[in-house]
Formats: C-alpha cells, sequence, structure tokens
C-alpha cells in the first residue's frame, strides 16, 4: 500500500519519494518491518496465549529434557504469518500476480494448519485435523497454484533476440513474452526442462497439455514441503532457522530471475515481475528470524502447525513461482531427510514384524533429530549441526546456477 502512496508522491516529484521504486530498498525495509513485528507483536501474543492458557501438551517419549516442554505457550506461526503479511502489504506492489498468489497460499496454508491447533488445544483432541483433510487442503492450495502459474496472463518467460550485454543504450531491446512449463534442471548446460516433454507421444499436443503434468507436479512438491517443515518441528528453533536460511535463498533467486542483466550473465531464464517476490522473501526471512528471538533454545513459544505448515506451503510456492522447485531436493534437504526418516522406520517397521513377527527399527526414533536426541546430544547441538548443513545445501543450490 506504501508502494501505490509514494509511487503518486513521486509523480508530484517530491524529493526523496523515489526511492520505493526500488526493490532493495522496499526489501530492506520488509526485513526490518518483520523483524520489528515478530518482536514487538510476538511477546504480546506469547503473552495472551498464556493468559488463555494455550499450551503445548508433550507426550513422555523418554527424550531429555522433553517434559520441560509441557505447557509452552503454542500457536506462535500466528507472529510469523503477522510479520510476513504486514510488510508485504505494506511495501510489495499488490496488483503483481505472484504477490496475490502468496498472499493467498500464505492465508490459507495458515488456515489449515490453525484448525489442526485449535482442535488438538481446545477440542482436546490429540491427532488434531485428519490427515486427509489436511492433504485435501493441501492439494487445493496446490491446485489454486497450479492453475494460476499455468493459465493466468501475467506468468511468463521472456526471451531476448540478444543478449543483455550486446543491446546498445539507443537500442531498444526486442523481446518476447510467452507462457510456458519450462524449470530449472540444476547441473545441467542450458539447464531448462519443460514438462511438456514428457508428453512428446502426443506430438504437437504436448505443450497444450502440459497441464496434466504440471499441476499435479505443483501439488505433489506443495504438499511434500510442507509436510517436510511440519516433520521437522520438533526442536527449538529447528524448523524456524532452517526456513529463514533456505529463504533467503529463494531471495537471491526471485532477484536474478527478475533482472535482466543477472539473469543474461547466469543463463538462466527471466520472469517478468517476479522481482516482487525478493520483498515477499525477505519479510518471509525477517519473519523467521525474529521468532527465533522466542524459539531459540529453551523456547518460549512453540509455532504449532500455524506455523509449520504455513513455512513449508510458502517455500514450495516461491520456488515452483521462480521455476526452480527440482532444486528443492538440495535446498531443503532437512525436510526431505527429515521425511524420509520417518518413511524408513514406518516402512521397515511394519516389513520386519509382517516377516519376523517383530517390528525392528533403522533409526532409535524418527524423525531423524530424535534419533540424535537418543544418542544423549544436547538439541540445542543438534539444532546448530542441522542449520550448517542446511547453510551447506543452500550455497550449494546456489552455485548449481554455474555449477553445470
Amino acid at each position: 500500500m506504501l508502494y501505490y502512496l509514494f509511487e503518486y508522491l513521486h509523480q508530484l516529484k517530491i524529493p526523496g519519494t523515489g526511492v520505493f521504486q526500488y526493490i532493495s530498498f522496499r526489501a530492506g525495509m520488509a526485513v526490518i518491518l518483520s523483524l520489528i513485528i515478530s518482536a514487538v507483536l510476538g511477546g504480546r501474543i506469547i503473552q495472551y496465549l498464556r493468559k488463555k492458557q494455550v499450551g503445548e501438551t508433550v507426550r513422555d517419549l523418554g527424550l531429555e529434557g522433553q517434559l520441560s516442554k509441557q505447557g509452552t505457550p503454542t500457536m506462535g506461526g500466528l507472529i510469523i504469518l503477522a510479520a510476513i503479511l504486514i510488510p508485504t502489504l505494506l511495501f510489495a506492489r499488490l496488483d503483481n500476480i505472484y504477490i496475490i498468489l502468496m498472499i493467498i497460499s500464505t492465508i490459507s496454508l495458515g488456515m489449515i494448519g490453525f484448525l489442526d491447533d485449535y482442535i488438538k488445544i481446545f477440542k482436546k483432541n490429540k491427532k488434531g485435523l485428519a490427515g486427509k483433510f489436511k492433504i485435501i487442503g493441501q492439494v487445493g492450495i496446490g491446485l489454486i497454484v497450479g492453475v494460476t502459474l499455468y493459465f493466468h496472463e501475467d506468468v511468463k518467460i521472456r526471451k531476448f533476440d540478444k543478449p543483455a550485454t550486446e543491446i546498445t543504450v539507443t537500442e531498444t531491446a526486442k523481446h518476447t513474452d510467452y507462457h510456458s512449463t519450462q524449470t530449472t534442471l540444476p547441473f545441467i548446460k542450458n539447464h531448462e526442462f519443460d514438462y511438456s516433454k514428457l508428453l512428446g507421444f502426443m506430438g504437437d499436443d504436448a505443450k497444450k497439455y502440459a497441464w496434466l503434468i504440471f499441476i499435479p507436479v505443483v501439488i505433489l512438491v506443495i504438499t511434500a514441503v510442507s509436510n517436510g517443515a511440519n516433520m521437522t518441528d520438533g526442536l527449538d528453533g529447528l524448523a524456524t532457522g532452517t526456513s529463514a536460511i533456505i529463504g533467503v535463498t529463494l531471495a537471491v533467486f526471485a532477484w536474478v530471475s527478475g533482472n535482466t542483466v543477472f539473469a543474461d550473465y547466469l543463463n538462466i531464464m527471466y520472469i517478468p515481475n517476479s522481482g516482487e517476490l525478493v520483498i515477499y522473501s525477505a519479510a518471509f526471512v525477517g519473519a523467521c528470524t525474529g521468532f527465533l528471538w522466542y524459539n531459540a533454545y529453551p523456547a518460549q513459544v512453540f509455532m504449532g502447525d500455524t506455523g509449520s505448515l504455513s513455512l513449508g506451503g510458502i517455500i514450495a510456492v516461491l520456488a515452483i513461482a521462480v521455476r526452480k522447485e527440482l532444486l528443492l531436493p538440495i535446498l531443503c534437504g532437512i525436510f526431505l531427510i527429515e521425511n524420509l526418516s520417518v518413511m524408513l522406520q514406518v516402512g521397515y517397521f511394519k516389513y520386519t514384524k509382517r516377516k519376523y513377527g517383530e517390528g525392528k527399527r533403522i533409526f532409535r526414533m524418527a524423525p531423524l533429530h530424535h534419533h540424535y536426541q537418543k544418542g544423549n546430544i544436547h538439541e540445542a547441538k543438534i539444532v546448530a549441526r542441522f542449520w550448517i548443513i542446511g547453510l551447506t545445501l543452500a550455497v550449494l543450490t546456489i552455485i548449481t546456477l554455474k555449477l553445470r
């Protein structure tokens, strides 16, 4: 909203108001405001949650320090959502389809998580929202995102007739904007992959029906990453810090994808209007970092599913919007391994119980972070090491832009 106010003031030629035209300035302001909101609003929300006795119910799993978390305020994801949405509404262009899509996705995923937490806390149902309803909600959001990104007229890729470095000052850059289901394939030269190629057997009609592949992929990615973040949220600051690292990486991708010079230099797709996602990503990083003020060990508040489901879904939608979803197995490696540890544990237990009559386990406990807790490693050290791994994966993800 402030963008439009300052744009009007700039037209009146008021000195200094033109600074709002710069994405870098608005992104910086979004980070600062989200940190302030997390710090100021966060403390008040925590007090309110304590007053209403909205506390975490902890099962005794034999983990060190686990029972001390009993009664810690939960549903702190409300702090994260407020710290993302308010700066975005103030500093981003609200007529941008990518920003509209991110706002809708954030609110929708937050509602699913909030409903799950509400049922657990106020209805005293430890299982929360039934898994099938969570999946239905995530699939519905994925369907909205997929359909929008495929059919909306403002979602296009731009191809220039010649490299940006060869365009003179007096020359008008000629380009073609077109709809595409192209995405980024890591480690491959000329690393664009079009989902329509999977329908090559259909001949000339392949591109026409590419949505048959693209939309299910979007649904799968959003569901998987959202649940991966939810699974990772088991130690103080683990999911929050990991998400902040991922958010910085996605901000870099949004920046280079929405800038003609960087896109040309890195030989990646230029996506018109995607630069506004830098502002949203900045607010996202600021919200996660600010929440760590209260969520770092020992946590004063937990995000609950209100936060964890939202964080994972937001990361997925951001990655899909900038055509980097195939990099998520690397970038979100922490989420992936946490998910896989649960799947392997459950699958192996069922297999051995059916075959030998007694279930066996691969890990001491799943998800993976609890495996290390069972090994008597302090949770603060586990979180710090997971952050280091997440940072390493983020750097590796960024260098895939040139490593091919």
